[in-house]
């Protein structure tokens, strides 16, 4: 990346909190690819195959195509099943999740990668719960949600990516995570009211820690700072400063100096116009007593 330029490379394209579908790394390519070759070699079809193993036809055909990671059961079933050549055992063992890649849209995987290392990340939302602090049935509930429809696979493969992106939260212990989030986010019954309540639940144990922050946007506020959308920001280990804004089908990561600095003032004035964390908090367990 370069000062003034906006970086738009295959594997730097928009990056959604939505993720479309995902790549498979080349580990679970390879992976599949000796299942298949092997599978048709013994002349079974996939549905005679997940039939003999146990498993979905489903199963079988995300796993041959790359977009699943392998069960340790079905790859000891296949062993059995394809001659105990110990190819498949052995390869297994190389099979990577490429910490968070998969499962994760090509053109999320910069800005993911840029998470991993920074030095700081802030986020405000204005639409949809952080996906860093988004529970299991509210992430699957988003996915659920999308247009055109996504198969049980690729639901599943999306929802694995968010958890797997998650840990950030959990081993990054001294980086500082700040979220500010609109109160009417928190409010919306996406996935029903057990999904919401689940979802506040996470965003109280998730915050707890000293070094992730979350501020609510009261609806009442008659000032806000963020208008034109949702932002993050991030600090690199060399000082850089990034950004990233997204809109319907469409987002960008940015690297120039003056717009950047326009963004991290928007969002700095944002912050002293928010509740602060522990009246954020209080409300948080208002809104979950209330359901």
């Amino acid at each position: 990346m370069t000062d003034g330029i906006v970086v738009d490379s295959d594997d730097s394209m928009p990056c959604g909190e939505t993720d479309r579908e995902p790549d498979p790394s080349d580990s679970l390519r390879t992976f599949g690819a000796v299942l298949q070759a092997l599978r048709e070699h013994a002349g079974y079809s996939r549905a005679q195959f997940a039939d003999l193993v146990s498993f979905s036809k489903h199963t079988v055909e995300s796993v041959e195509l790359g977009r699943r990671m392998p069960d340790v059961a079905l790859v000891e079933r296949s062993e059995e099943a394809l001659g105990n050549t110990g190819a498949l055992r052995r390869s297994a063992k190389h099979v990577t999740r490429g910490r968070g890649d998969v499962g994760l849209a090509a053109w999320f995987r910069q800005w993911a990668r840029l998470e991993r290392v920074a030095v700081s990340l802030c986020t405000y939302e204005c639409r949809l719960v952080p996906g860093l602090l988004q529970s299991e049935g509210y992430a699957r509930a988003l996915f659920e949600n999308r247009i055109p429809l996504l198969t049980d696979e690729r639901l599943e493969a999306q929802v694995e990516a968010r958890l797997e992106r998650q840990k950030l939260l959990l081993e990054r212990t001294t980086v500082p995570f700040h979220f500010i989030v609109e109160e009417a986010v928190l409010q919306r019954r996406l996935g029903g009211v057990e999904v919401l309540g689940a979802q506040l639940d996470l965003l109280l144990e998730r915050t707890a820690p000293r070094n992730v922050t979350l501020q609510v946007m009261p609806s009442e506020a008659e000032f806000h700072a963020c208008m034109d959308g949702p932002v993050q920001l991030l600090e690199t280990p060399e000082g850089r400063r990034l950004a990233y804004s997204e809109g319907q089908e469409n987002g960008r990561l940015i690297s120039d100096r003056k717009e950047v600095r326009l963004l991290y003032q928007r969002y700095d004035t944002l912050r002293s116009q928010a509740l602060n964390p522990k009246d954020s908090r209080v409300l948080l367990e208002r809104l979950r007593g209330a359901l």
